[in-house]
C-alpha cells in the first residue's frame, strides 16, 4: 500500500495572491503542468474572479510552464499561443517571485 505525500505550507511559507484572468488565464489553462502538487486542478477550476493563492514551489512550477511555452516553436498542428499574454503573465509572476525571494531565490529578507 503506498501513501500520497501531500505538500503542505509551513509556518513560514508565504502565500502570494494573484489575480489572472482574460487571455492570461485562457493560455495558463492550457499549459501542461507536470509534478504540480495539484496546482493543475486549482488552475483547472479558477475562473479568474477572485485572487489565486500562490505559494513559493506554485510560482517556481508556472515560471517553469510558462518559460517552456516561450521557447516552444509555434508549429502547423497545434493551436498557435498566444505568446503575447502568456510573457505577461510570466513577467508578472516573475517579478512577484523576486520581490519576495530575491533574484537567486535565496529571500529577500
Amino acid at each position: 500500500m503506498s501513501t500520497l505525500l501531500t505538500v503542505r505550507p509551513g509556518k513560514y511559507d508565504r502565500k502570494h495572491q494573484v489575480l489572472i484572468k482574460g487571455a492570461e488565464l485562457r493560455e495558463l489553462k492550457e499549459l501542461d503542468l507536470a509534478e504540480s502538487f495539484g496546482l493543475d486542478r486549482r488552475i483547472e477550476r479558477y475562473q479568474g474572479k477572485r485572487r489565486l493563492g500562490l505559494y513559493r514551489w506554485d510560482l517556481e512550477a508556472l515560471l517553469g510552464a510558462l518559460s517552456l511555452a516561450l521557447d516552444e516553436p509555434d508549429d502547423d498542428y497545434s493551436p498557435p499561443l498566444n505568446k503575447r499574454a502568456i510573457k505577461k503573465l510570466h513577467d508578472r509572476l516573475q517579478a512577484e517571485y523576486e520581490s519576495a525571494y530575491g533574484k537567486d531565490g535565496m529571500g529577500a529578507g
